[in-house]
């Protein structure tokens, strides 16, 4: 929640305005915490639910409280803006620079075409504007000349109210005409606020440009955003929390040309970060992993066991066993992500280690004269524990390093290369 409070310092925005919005939006249920940043005439409160809390709920009990509390907030104090959000990262920044247009006309062009353009793509939640800094009438005061003519910051405040306005003069409407009235009550330019009326006395007209400095510049000066030591406004694009963050990057990719082709003179688009790199490389490390994987079953079993037929039972054992283990992810709530394919690529190692481990026991029994079904269940028998404990094991090793990611997948893709395995061995076996 963000609340303004226009000229009032880091100080007064914390005890006039942060606090009792504070106090009173913790009487909100299904908050876990909250955090507040007070700086110069702004106030921003971010309010972080329990896990899995209705969070239309808590936004319509915090907005109740909210408008229990704004009669105590200071007059001049904007009305709070309230904004949900996912916590989604942005998954694409394009940034657009120029070394001809102004940092002014930069935002503009992208707020009014390139901003609504990447919003209808679906699947984007949200488009952030990264050192934004909108076209605005500076007015800087002079004091001294104000003293010496007897004004005061609020006068000038009142003049400017009074003389740039937007009003509805209607329309004037005959027996067939209509005639619309504009009556041209605002000051558009700069020459205008120049000329603005302050105050009349003893006959002399004393104008804004005599106590003050007019000029056309940016609505705040308090950030700023460089790509490659040119000024420039980053778009930071987010996705919704259950879209797929391939999807829509591919059709952010689809409209990016459309943009660059009707980009004005002299201003460029380019892409600095692209956050699926990691996930189309973690699946092409899948992909991989599970060739380098079928390379090595055929070299070892072929130079050891000397059998086609063993051969082929890790080979398909593997996919198998991913299908399998990916259904049950599915069924327990796990997703595919960054975490997950981690996993996958550290437990494809576990089902063929397990699986030329059964295989190599099965053909152990089948030498000693045992019968396929038999040698199977035997082989099972034996090393099932064992095979289950080695996966345990290095499943706990692998953990840490997907953030507990490893531990379920690798279990299940394992436990699920065992069945297989004995399944598949009496009947390629025999």
């Amino acid at each position: 929640m963000t609340t303004t409070y226009p000229g009032a310092s880091s100080t007064s925005v914390q005890g006039y305005v942060t606090q009792p919005l504070q106090a009173q939006i913790a009487q909100a249920e299904g908050i876990d915490y909250m955090t507040s940043e007070s700086s110069l005439g702004k106030s921003l409160i971010t309010v972080n639910l329990k896990l899995d809390y209705p969070t239309d709920k808590a936004l319509t009990e915090i907005l109740s409280l909210v408008q229990q509390v704004k009669y105590r907030l200071p007059a001049g104090t904007q009305d709070p803006s309230i904004l949900k959000s996912t916590s989604q990262s942005p998954i694409l920044y394009v940034s657009f620079s120029s070394d001809r247009l102004a940092t002014q006309q930069i935002s503009d062009y992208v707020s009014r075409v390139v901003k609504p353009t990447f919003s209808t793509v679906d699947g984007v939640s949200k488009v952030d504007l990264l050192g934004q800094s909108d076209f605005a009438m500076r007015i800087w005061l002079n004091p001294t000349k104000l003293a010496a003519f007897g004004l005061t910051a609020a006068d000038v405040q009142t003049a400017i109210q009074g003389n740039n306005s937007v009003s509805a003069a209607g329309k004037l409407k005959a027996d067939y005409i209509e005639i619309d009235i504009n009556a041209h009550t605002d000051a558009s330019s700069v020459e205008e606020f120049k000329k603005m009326v302050l105050k009349a006395e003893n006959g002399q007209l004393i104008h804004l440009e005599d106590v003050a400095t007019i000029e056309l510049g940016a609505n705040t000066y308090d950030s700023r955003v460089l790509f490659n030591g040119t000024s420039s406004i980053t778009t930071a694009i987010s996705n919704t929390s259950t879209s797929n963050p391939l999807t829509v990057v591919e059709g952010l990719y689809e409209v990016l040309p459309a943009i660059t082709d009707t980009l004005p003179l002299g201003l460029n688009a380019e892409v600095v970060y692209d956050s699926t790199k990691f996930i189309d490389s973690s699946i092409k490390e899948v992909t991989k992993t599970l060739i380098e994987a079928a390379l090595i079953v055929i070299i070892i079993i072929l130079a050891f066991l000397g059998s086609m037929r063993a051969m082929v039972i890790p080979l398909i054992t593997i996919p198998l066993s991913l299908i399998g283990s990916l259904f049950l992810m599915m069924s327990m709530g796990f997703s595919i992500n960054l975490l997950t394919l981690l996993a996958m690529v550290l437990a494809i190692s576990l089902v063929v280690d397990d699986a030329i481990v059964v295989v190599e026991n099965t053909f152990r029994h089948l030498e000693e004269g045992a019968a396929p079904v038999q040698a199977a269940i035997e082989s099972a028998r034996e090393i099932a524990g064992s095979v289950i404990a080695m996966t345990i094991t290095l499943a706990a090793v692998y953990a840490p390093i997907g953030f507990m990611g490893g531990s379920p997948e690798s279990c299940l893709l394992s436990l699920h290369s065992l069945l297989q395995v004995q399944y598949l061995s009496p009947v390629l076996l025999r």
